[in-house]
């Protein structure tokens, strides 16, 4: 797999910046978010269209702020302790419980019977450091991307972490970003559900790389 952009930091961040509302719109589409473009771009600019629910509200400002984190913290190191940061910024204000913590109980996950391992049956420093020792940056960064889902580490916002902390990586070695087309998330999530059930996660990477990642090149 052969990198599709490759970008200054610079102006990673730049463009990353530019795609920010329609980064959150499609994160909040993924969700389930009952949204328009148009309700995005107003909320986003502190209007209260009066079409949009409190608690979807509170996901969308959790986006926000953890977007706003991430594009400050571009440089720092990949940790799990990073990570349950921007889970924090994504659920604070939400019913989450714990909040930037990993979860201490089962999950179900809709469309499959399939179950993640609870965190305390996961070795996940060793999981993430082998993901990091692949030298190839958009595939470390897909790779990266599929297995946070697939870990369900926190009792909610997983997919929305996942997006995160994989455009934080995308970003910071000029990769673009990762954003699902609101008009493929069915696609999208069929093939989620096969990694989830199979733990191959080739096919969806494929798809990934071809619909979903996005930047520029001159």
């Amino acid at each position: 797999m052969k990198n599709k952009y490759n970008m200054t930091k610079e102006d990673n961040i730049f463009y990353a910046k530019r795609k920010l509302v329609d980064n959150i719109y499609k994160s909040a589409k993924l969700e389930g978010i009952d949204i328009t473009f148009e309700d995005t771009v107003s909320f986003l600019n502190n209007i209260n269209t009066g079409n949009i629910s409190v608690e979807d509200m509170l996901k969308l400002k959790g986006l926000r702020d953890a977007w706003e984190y991430v594009l400050t913290s571009i440089d720092e190191d990949l940790t799990l302790d990073y990570i349950k940061k921007v889970h924090f910024e994504i659920c604070k204000g939400s019913n989450v419980h714990p909040l930037g913590e990993f979860r201490d109980k089962g999950v179900g996950i809709t469309g499959t019977n399939w179950r993640p391992k609870l965190p305390s049956e996961c070795d996940y420093e060793k999981e993430l450091a082998s993901i990091l020792k692949n030298d190839h940056e958009l595939d470390r960064c897909l790779d990266l991307f599929c297995w946070l889902q697939r870990s369900q580490m926190f009792i909610d916002g997983n997919k929305r972490v996942a997006n995160l902390i994989a455009n934080k990586e995308m970003i910071k070695y000029g990769q673009g970003i990762i954003a699902i087309p609101v008009e493929k998330i069915g696609e999208y999530f069929t093939l989620l559900i096969n990694y989830y059930e199979t733990g191959e996660n080739a096919s969806l990477k494929e798809w990934l790389y071809q619909y979903a990642v996005d930047g520029l090149n001159e």
